[in-house]
């Protein structure tokens, strides 16, 4: 065991250039630029270009036929409105007139927001501070593990993150995900920065960093924190009371940096403010702790996320999700080898003094691992697959640090234990890597032959190794690592390239060919397009008018509610899941918006701040971003919001603020009661043939689908409202 662990002032102290900055000074900026692209002169004359490789494959797979990328509607409509004015900008509103916000605090829309204001409303504006951020992470992944392992282990770990599939799926969106993990990697980077120099300022950025991305997505930052605060209180290079003290310092500068937006908005009145999308008492606070909080955990909340009214997206709630047949190829291909690099790399620093970088980077990166892993694993409420991209910084770093650890024990210990380690977590996760594919097998040619590419670089990796450490011959172990390599990253790589080269659906995406049943499916990016897309939505995947090119109202297609109206309510769209389709899934009852529909509205706003109200979010931001007018959403996401009283209601139609609602009858998604029928009782209702074209009127016709097919029924429909309509 002497030689698998050996004496702390051999092995556990960082090496010189760890320990000793560059000069600020030394070389100037020229040679600082230069090191940017050569690399540190200690390194190996291949790393640099390795790393630049990595992140252009990275940057190709998340920016790949960018005018295909459409998005999350929702969010882009929130964006869209923030470049419209600077208050729905600050509060996040879902539109213009800051009635309501999104469900999520605002960073990655003020990111994503500053970007369509400097370089205007688009795809590639939009996309590319994901892309960005994407990238980052994994050039912030691979600085992070070669300071402790090296090179070699920094650039599998890279890798590994680059081709997680639902990485690479959910960084060709506009879901505020890859801006959360970018923002945890810097708090983790600044975090590791303490822990070996004991300074103070790296753990307070870390806590900025952390609060940052409380900002992004409330509750979910958090996950990390019990392990960033075990980390440092374990193994900082200080004393026991100067930890305690810094991490106190440190804690609040991590609450004043989550806190203050929080306290700002809900210190405003709320009448001069949009109300609080997704709470119940129009405050942020309930919104942290209720639907994006407990709610997402235990499947209860003050407002909606429970089993019963949010959809599981990733199948039952169970110490086995990640496995399932939705889950799997998403995010588990190389869990098994994960975790046991977790334990064996563990065991190798076991006699490593408190101060150990490399198990403290373990800890690290294995408890950001294990703690993502229960928490979305057993989460009983609202559970979307892509929310465990968050996890696979922590896989890649375990792959990448662990598998090295481990090869070196193979190569060098002399316990006979440790010959039998790295083949068995070579086979466990090769094994696994072929019954993923072995789901979708007949999906198409690409999954087919990575099963046969695992399958046999898998067998090669583990008789390689057996064979080269028991006959002395080096060579040939490390041809059989990189068979392991190859073996354990064919199959993600197949997935990832289908979710860079299909169209997913933006609001809940995944990549690969559907594999999963019950609601939200599997996949959504298979190669053939099995998403799904349609002419007839203006939410539809084929990248037009939903984000690629600014609201104008003047599109051919439909505006018509999309799938996403199905997204949170636990309902499962129409069709194979993967798309948005059109129709009026969203509005209820027959009543579907249309351009024609679109274009009346305009031309009789007469003044009105908002061009209409809706029941649901996702119905709203479909006919934001086609008509660029501000819209009304009166329920929020699922319609259960109380944003809109029928008090409210009467004072923006006296004012002339609003004149046109459509009253909706879905079940669960329907507008308010009181509001329906006071409506109904008072306002004008709007025949579809006043917007309706005598080419668009017939029920089956061969020509556009996408050009107007609103339909109205006694019980829901568009209707007038005037300031004589009020008592």
């Amino acid at each position: 065991m002497t030689t698998l662990a050996p004496p702390p002032t051999r092995d556990s102290a960082p090496a010189p250039r760890h320990r000793a900055e560059p000069p600020t000074s030394g070389g100037g900026l020229a040679a600082r630029a230069k090191r940017l692209f050569t690399g540190a002169p200690e390194d190996p004359s291949w790393t640099r270009p390795t790393l630049w490789g990595i992140l252009l494959l990275a940057t190709a797979l998340y920016a790949w036929n960018l005018s295909s990328i459409t998005g999350n509607t929702f969010y882009n409509a929130a964006v869209y409105s923030g470049t419209k004015s600077w208050k729905a900008f600050f509060f996040g509103a879902l539109d213009s007139g800051s009635f309501i916000t999104v469900d999520k605090p605002p960073f990655a829309l003020w990111v994503m927001g500053l970007s369509a204001r400097v370089f205007g409303y688009g795809t590639w504006q939009l996309m590319l501070p994901m892309v960005a951020v994407g990238t980052g992470s994994v050039a912030l992944l691979f600085r992070m593990v070669k300071r402790d392992f090296g090179p070699v282990a920094a650039t599998i770990a890279a890798l590994a993150l680059t081709l997680t599939p639902i990485t690479v799926a959910i960084t060709r969106d506009t879901n505020p995900d890859p801006i959360l993990v970018f923002l945890m990697l810097l708090g983790a980077a600044a975090l590791m920065k303490s822990v070996r120099t004991g300074r103070l300022m790296p753990l307070v950025w870390s806590g900025v960093a952390i609060g940052f991305a409380f900002n992004t997505k409330m509750m979910q930052a958090y996950v990390v924190l019990p392990v960033f605060f075990l980390v440092y209180l374990w193994a900082a290079n200080a004393s026991l009371g100067r930890r305690i003290r810094n991490l106190a310092v440190g804690t609040v500068a991590l609450i004043v940096s989550s806190a203050w937006w929080m306290v700002v908005v809900d210190l405003i009145p709320a009448s001069s403010r949009p109300y609080i999308g997704g709470s119940t008492d129009n405050t942020v606070w309930d919104l942290v702790i209720g639907y994006n909080g407990f709610g997402r955990i235990f499947g209860a909340s003050s407002s909606t996320g429970s089993a019963g009214n949010g959809a599981s997206f990733g199948g039952t709630a169970s110490i086995y999700r990640m496995f399932n047949e939705i889950m799997g190829g998403q995010i588990s291909w190389l869990i098994p080898f994960a975790l046991i690099a977790l334990v064996a790399g563990l065991v190798l620093r076991g006699r490593a003094p408190r101060t150990d970088a490399k198990r403290a980077a373990l800890m690290l990166w294995g408890g950001w691992f294990v703690l993502h892993y229960l928490t979305f694993a057993l989460a009983e409420g609202t559970f979307h697959p892509y929310y465990v991209t968050a996890m696979a910084p922590g896989i890649a770093a375990l792959a990448g640090a662990g598998g090295v650890m481990l090869y070196r024990a193979f190569r060098e210990g002399s316990a006979a234990k440790w010959a039998w380690v790295l083949p068995l977590a070579i086979a466990a996760s090769a094994i696994w890597a072929v019954v993923l594919l072995q789901r979708v097998s007949g999906s198409g040619t690409l999954y087919t032959v990575a099963e046969i590419v695992v399958a046999a670089a898998g067998t090669i990796a583990v008789l390689g190794l057996l064979v080269g450490r028991f006959t002395k011959r080096h060579r040939l172990m490390g041809v059989a690592a990189l068979a392991a390599v190859v073996a354990l990253l064919a199959g993600p790589a197949a997935y990832s390239v289908s979710a860079a080269t299909s169209s997913t659906n933006g609001t809940n995406p995944t990549a690969g060919p559907s594999t999963g049943g019950g609601m939200g499916g599997g996949g959504g990016g298979a190669p053939q397009g099995s998403g799904g897309t349609s002419s007839s939505s203006g939410t539809s995947n084929s990248g037009g008018q939903s984000m690629g090119t600014p609201p104008s109202g003047n599109s051919s297609s439909s505006s018509g509610s999309s799938s996403d109206a199905a997204a949170e309510s636990g309902t499962r769209p129409s069709g194979d899941g993967g798309g948005t389709g059109g129709g009026g899934g969203g509005m209820g009852g027959g009543t579907q918006v249309s351009s024609d529909m679109i274009t009346y509205l305009k031309k009789h706003q007469d003044g009105a701040t908002w061009l209409l109200a809706v029941a649901t979010d996702q119905t709203a931001s479909s006919i934001i971003l086609e008509s660029g007018q501000p819209v009304i959403s009166m329920g929020g996401w699922s319609g259960s919001d109380n944003a809109m009283t029928l008090a409210k209601l009467k004072s923006l139609v006296k004012a002339g603020k609003l004149h046109y609602i459509i009253v909706s009858s879905d079940s669960g998604q329907g507008t308010n009661s009181e509001i329906a029928t006071w409506v109904k009782a008072n306002g004008t209702a709007v025949d579809s043939s006043e917007y309706s074209t005598s080419s668009t009127s017939s029920s089956s016709s061969s020509t556009s689908t996408s050009t107007s097919t609103s339909t109205t029924s006694t019980s829901s429909g568009l209707y007038r409202l005037d300031a004589s309509d009020v008592s």
